[in-house]
């Protein structure tokens, strides 16, 4: 199991981003909980079989079809 969290910056607030990162775990098998920060990023805790979460990480970067992923920050979290 592997637990992340990643923080995306563009335009990834008002395009359905956090909807479709939800719908993109549940198809992967992924826990998904996502937010908006103030600063127009937003932020995604992912945890799941290290295969299922490297592949959300992937979608991570690019994003459902009106987003424009720019950044990318990846942290590794401990079990809890």
């Amino acid at each position: 199991m592997r637990r992340t969290r990643i923080r995306a910056r563009g335009r990834v607030q008002g395009v359905g981003f956090r909807a479709s990162a939800r719908a993109e775990g549940r198809a992967l098998g992924v826990t998904v909980d996502a937010r908006n920060l103030d600063d127009g990023s937003v932020v995604i805790e992912a945890e799941g079989p290290d295969d299922a979460v490297e592949e959300f990480l992937a979608w991570a970067r690019v994003g459902p079809p009106a987003a424009r992923v720019d950044n990318v920050e990846v942290e590794e979290l401990a079990d809890e």
